[in-house]
């Protein structure tokens, strides 16, 4: 199996559990990747349904450079702690730039089209009247299902989804050379 090095982010409080632990369990356990966790501040992460995570790392200290895809967590927290989030834009805007994965399910993809990667793309978010404005904002085409997969970009619609997108990612990954 080829060794891929994923960067997932998740907010500090409020991610959706199952889009993090799920994809999270299999990225490590079922593929044997690497991945580090990150988010705006360090410290323990509390997700809506109540399972934690100790966040090591912010995303002030990641670079693109190491890692081979990127995949933003959903949950109301990303409304709150992530979408306007200038360190984060960035690093999708390299990610993408340098033709890395980059992924976001649920309220997440709105992260995209704020970070301006969405211009002329079609993606799927959580549907919620600010999360379809951001998308509106951002040029994106909204796609109804569950997983929408666009050149690089690979977003998902909800927590419901979250094994198929994890799926995704890994065959996406699977297309590029590692970094």
């Amino acid at each position: 199996m080829t060794d891929k090095r994923i960067l997932m982010v998740i907010a500090p409080s409020e991610f959706r559990d199952e889009e993090f632990f799920e994809p999270y369990d299999y990225f490590t356990q079922d593929q044997h990747w690497s991945v580090t966790v990150a988010s705006t501040a360090k410290g323990e992460a509390k997700g809506m349904l109540g399972k934690t995570w100790t966040v090591q790392e912010t995303l002030d200290e990641q670079d693109s450079k190491n890692f081979d895809a990127m995949v933003i967590v959903g949950g109301m927290g990303s409304l709150t702690y992530l979408w306007d989030e200038q360190s984060l834009q960035q690093l999708i805007r390299q990610c993408n730039q340098d033709g890395k994965v980059v992924a976001a399910i649920c309220l997440s993809g709105a992260v995209l089209a704020n970070a301006g990667i969405l211009e002329g793309k079609s993606a799927t978010v959580w549907e919620m009247p600010e999360s379809i404005e951001a998308f509106r904002k951002g040029k994106a085409t909204y796609i109804k299902q569950d997983v929408v997969v666009d050149g690089n970009i690979v977003t998902s619609n909800g927590p419901h989804a979250a094994k198929a997108f994890a799926h995704e990612i890994a065959r996406q990954l699977l297309k590029v050379p590692t970094a």
